[in-house]
């Protein structure tokens, strides 16, 4: 048993060095080792066994391994796991807001259910029919047009470098303005797409909500993306928009272990003083921090800024209002 588990397990690492390689093109014998966790001697047998089994592998002049162009793979078979990992992926995506999503999700489920064996088929079934992403959502009414296709069109002109004209709706002015933008990468934050691009009205990086895009033309006109942007980085970097505020917060032990998993920045700070706990992270969208700390309850205490605190305070008090 142990040898056909050690067999099974190199069988897969040659599977997974070839898609490795055909999208990483020239990856050295160390960067494989370091991948795969494996000696650069078990990297050099995998690749001779690769190699004699047909794969035209070829050392670039770059200094790594890569496959000549054309080749490919046979039909790309799942396990029952690869297949529930993305049965899964797509019903998080049938939750999205947009229709279009909606709609390819679907498709996209269909295909893969249409290619397994039937064993696997009948396994992913009883999967879904026992898992469920998200018990209080309901369908929401589709509207001709509504949020369709805003995504992929936006995600579409940032990965082909084409600038965007758009109607886009300020929620602090109450206020719908017209926008030239540079699509730079797009950001899921716990409930909601943002868009970020540069926007030549304010001529630097800027946060934009898909749901308040009113209207949107992708155009040909392309553009140079800033030297050396890194999205992640960009996200991760403090002080990341010129609205940023520093926050403060203090939870108790119970909230906090809710809570951490859906704070909307990266924690720069986490400490306990007696039975809570203090974290500390920058965010550039008061009002949408007011709103998510509801709700905690009266398990969260804004220590700063105040600005925050009165926000907090008076969505409470709006509450308290109606009853």
């Amino acid at each position: 048993m142990a040898k056909s588990d050690k067999q099974g397990t190199r069988t897969e690492r040659l599977f997974a060095t070839i898609l490795l390689l055909q999208n990483r093109p020239n990856l050295t014998s160390r960067d494989l080792a370091e991948h795969f966790g494996v000696s650069r001697r078990t990297v050099f047998r995998d690749l001779r066994a690769l190699s004699d089994s047909g794969v035209p592998l070829t050392y670039s002049e770059g200094g790594g391994y890569e496959i000549l162009e054309g080749y490919q793979l046979p039909p790309l078979m799942l396990t029952a796991r690869e297949a529930a990992t993305l049965i899964v992926g797509t019903e998080f995506m049938k939750l999205q807001s947009d229709a279009s999503m909606r709609e390819d999700a679907d498709a996209v489920s269909l295909k893969i259910r249409s290619v397994l064996p039937r064993e696997i088929r009948e396994y992913i079934d009883q999967l879904s029919d026992n898992t469920v992403l998200d018990p209080y959502w309901v369908h929401a009414v589709r509207t001709e047009g509504e949020e369709s296709g805003k995504w992929y069109k936006l995600s579409e002109a940032a990965a082909r470098s084409r600038q965007v004209i758009m109607e886009y709706f300020v929620d602090s002015r109450q206020e719908l303005t017209q926008r030239r933008v540079d699509p730079l990468g797009l950001v899921y934050y716990t409930d909601h797409w943002n868009l970020i691009a540069f926007d030549h009205l304010r001529e630097e990086i800027r946060n934009f909500r898909l749901d308040r895009i009113e209207e949107m033309f992708v155009l040909s006109e392309g553009f140079d993306r800033p030297e050396g942007f890194d999205l992640q980085a960009y996200l991760e970097q403090d002080g990341q928009q010129t609205s940023s505020i520093r926050v403060t917060l203090s939870f108790d032990d119970t909230a906090y272990v809710r809570a951490r998993t859906s704070i909307p920045a990266r924690v720069e700070k986490e400490t306990r003083v007696e039975d809570r706990v203090e974290v500390t992270f920058h965010f550039g969208n008061q009002n949408y921090l007011a709103s998510w700390l509801l709700r905690f309850g009266g398990a969260v205490r804004v220590l700063e800024p105040v600005e925050l605190a009165e926000a907090h305070l008076e969505a409470a008090q709006k509450i308290v209002g109606n009853y």
